[in-house]
């Protein structure tokens, strides 16, 4: 989806679409979910961080199926290390996935009998990645606290936000996470320990602050630790507000947010989170939350 109406409003009550059956490692269940990528409205995949593995979770099934990893913490090609996002590939029909402490970007085939990946970037602490209609993939790096843009098969990719060592300055991030590319190419990062989303234009030497920076908080000005990140053809941004426990609207031009899920305190009620990271919407609008803490996905239908 790219157009969400300026006026919409999500069921408060989450339903749990993915996990909720505690932590652990079986297949209908999830321990630190953190990134998610829904495909159409009908199939969720999921950086199933502490298994080491990635899940994909038709939406009505209570058991999902490992599509990579899954074989225990590793840097072999058959295993991933702590990863933190996936995106599915269409063209390729291939997974690309975030394994971070590893330090790698990874590719696992969709085919059947698929049972290692390969890698495409080494070297990287890669946490959050997009890619576009032109195929560019976009990635963060926590440790060089910068986003370069690659095309598939390059390994150096441009800069395109921060790359100024670690930092709070317009021209800095501190542990960039979650990223979002508009039709302009301009790059949205969740800059995290700085609690606030930046806006690089494309070609731009420095960023402009889109949402929080005004320190950690929990006033509606503020964010603390954000992650998962969404932009519509509005330019409204969302994102989750990991540590405030809830999700956050903020309509382009304004410096004050509106909380949309959540915000209920810490808990596994259906209107709470623990720690909410990965965020998607599908096709119709409603939102998918990875509720880290919780062990489950959530969905937020749009009303």
């Amino acid at each position: 989806i790219s157009n969400i109406p300026i006026n919409a409003r999500w069921k408060r009550n989450g339903v749990t679409v993915a996990g909720g059956h505690g932590a652990g490692n079986a297949t209908n269940q999830l321990y630190g979910p953190f990134g998610l990528f829904v495909d159409g409205d009908q199939m969720i995949v999921i950086a199933d961080c502490f298994n080491h593995r990635i899940m994909e979770w038709k939406i009505g099934n209570t058991n999902g199926q490992v599509v990579a990893g899954g074989n225990q913490q590793g840097n072999r090609l058959d295993q991933l290390n702590g990863p933190t996002h996936v995106l599915i590939d269409k063209e390729m029909d291939c997974l690309i996935i975030c394994d971070w402490v590893n330090g790698r970007v990874v590719r696992w085939s969709r085919l059947s009998g698929t049972t290692q990946g390969e890698i495409l970037i080494d070297n990287i602490k890669c946490f959050g990645l997009f890619m576009n209609d032109q195929r560019n993939l976009y990635i963060s790096d926590t440790n060089k606290n910068e986003v370069r843009r690659y095309k598939i098969g390059d390994k150096n990719g441009i800069l395109v936000a921060g790359g100024n060592s670690k930092g709070a300055g317009l021209n800095q991030l501190n542990f960039p996470t979650y990223i979002f590319v508009d039709q302009q190419q301009s790059v949205y990062v969740s800059d995290r320990e700085n609690h606030r989303v930046m806006k690089w234009n494309k070609g731009a030497k420095e960023g402009i602050i889109v949402a929080g920076g005004q320190g950690e908080g929990d006033a509606l000005t503020q964010l603390h630790h954000p992650n998962g990140l969404f932009v519509d053809t509005l330019g409204t941004i969302y994102v989750t507000d990991s540590y405030n426990k809830r999700v956050m609207r903020c309509p382009k031009g304004t410096k004050q947010g509106i909380v949309i899920v959540g915000g209920n305190g810490y808990g596994e009620e259906a209107n709470q989170f623990s720690c909410p990271v990965g965020l998607s919407f599908d096709r119709h609008g409603n939102l998918y939350v990875a509720d880290c803490n919780n062990n489950r996905v959530q969905r937020f239908d749009i009303e």
